[in-house]
């Protein structure tokens, strides 16, 4: 005020308020105006609202790690399909699907196994990390889901999807048994997290949309996360497994 040479009545009619108004806001730091009238005092002192009232900035605005996290959605099953359809489209460098079953994904994406097919040719490095349909861990999470479709049928659906892409360089596939509870899905910058709750099937699950913006950000550390259970899978090679 002293700057802009300016008296507290003098931007109380500014900004249309009683001065005992403004003399309240110069003496709390934590009053929090209207924001029609942080908007015009900016305007009559000819600074930043953020160098006036900070807080109400950050309130505002991502910071840090958090403006990494695009959208939350409580569901799975409530992330539109054209969000998923975007960001296959988009990806021209990687898409890893590391869900215990990425069963849905045929379901719900029409023509994947061309699209995917289209993306290897291409270039992009298309990997699966799926369960083991036979192993204890798949036996175990049956036993808690307790579904008519079982996590080992579910399985089958995926590994007999990419039998069908076999001839196609570039698509890679890989068993773990590490990954039951979380599911990620990478596209470039870009991906989608999906933790598993208590007995409930992904689709029941919610997930975050995650986009890079920084090192050892929480992109970084999923894709960390990916990286070792890709390097520690086993290569899906039985005949019976396609």
């Amino acid at each position: 005020m002293s700057n802009a040479r300016l008296t507290e009545q003098e931007l109380a009619e500014a900004c249309q308020v009683d001065v005992k108004t403004v003399g309240r806001w110069a003496a709390d730091e934590g009053r929090m105006p209207h924001p029609r009238h942080r908007w015009a005092a900016s305007d009559v002192l000819g600074v930043e609202e953020s160098m006036l009232w900070p807080d109400a900035v950050r309130k505002n605005l991502k910071t840090g790690v958090d403006r990494e996290v695009i959208a939350v959605y409580p569901y799975r099953s409530a992330c539109p399909k054209s969000v998923w359809r975007r960001l296959i489209g988009d990806a021209d460098k990687e898409l890893t699907f590391a869900g215990y079953t990425n069963y849905f994904l045929w379901l719900e994406i029409p023509n994947l196994r061309a699209a995917l097919r289209r993306k290897a040719e291409r270039g992009c490095r298309v990997r699966f990390l799926i369960g083991d349909p036979d192993s204890e861990v798949t036996r175990r999470r049956e036993e808690l889901e307790a579904v008519p479709l079982t996590v080992g049928t579910r399985i089958k659906i995926t590994l007999d999807e990419l039998s069908k892409l076999a001839d196609s360089p570039g698509i890679e596939a890989r068993h773990s048994d590490d990954h039951v509870a979380m599911s990620v899905f990478v596209f470039d910058d870009e991906m989608l997290v999906t933790p598993h709750l208590a007995h409930l099937v992904g689709h029941d699950s919610p997930m975050f949309h995650i986009q890079r913006c920084q090192e050892d950000g929480m992109f970084d550390r999923f894709a960390g996360h990916v990286a070792e259970l890709w390097n520690a899978g086993r290569p899906v090679t039985d005949p019976d497994n396609h």
